[in-house]
């Protein structure tokens, strides 16, 4: 039986990161992962208006968007598809905060080895999945008491 492939899109404008993220990324063995790579914020949005994607990858400093901004704009439009921030800022509060905001996880660059991400993005997509059978079971209770 083949696995599902996983559509992760990649916004990082630095390429010694995306290039070593992507590695990371092929070390999985038992998922087929296909990464698409973006620099900017915008090419980020244009991409997920022409394609479907199970994930995002999103460093929060890019050259046209800066900060939780970031998040902010790509979950006002995209609500449905989880996000793991990438960030080289080593910050709880920060990082509780951009979870608060969406975020399914907060990573920071130094401190990713190629288990730590894999597992944060099986996980990212699990949660959001329950998370939205959740809100379709809300919604259909609310309606049955309409």
């Amino acid at each position: 039986m083949r696995a599902k492939q996983i559509k992760i899109l990649l916004i990082e404008d630095n390429p010694g990161d995306a290039r070593l993220i992507s590695e990371m990324i092929k070390e999985e063995k038992e998922a087929l992962f296909n990464l698409e790579h973006v620099n900017r914020l915008s090419l980020g949005i244009e991409s997920l208006n022409k394609n479907c994607f199970d994930l995002i990858l999103l460093n929060l400093m890019l050259p046209d968007s800066q900060g939780i901004n970031s998040l902010l704009r790509i979950k006002a439009r995209y609500p449905e598809v989880p996000i793991i921030i990438l960030t080289g800022l080593d910050d709880e509060r920060f990082a509780a905060m951009a979870v608060r905001k969406g975020a399914q996880d907060y990573l920071i660059k130094g401190q990713i080895d190629s288990r730590l991400i894999l597992r944060s993005i099986k996980y990212a997509i699990e949660r959001n999945q329950m998370l939205l059978k959740i809100r379709e079971k809300k919604q259909e209770i609310e309606d049955k008491q309409s």
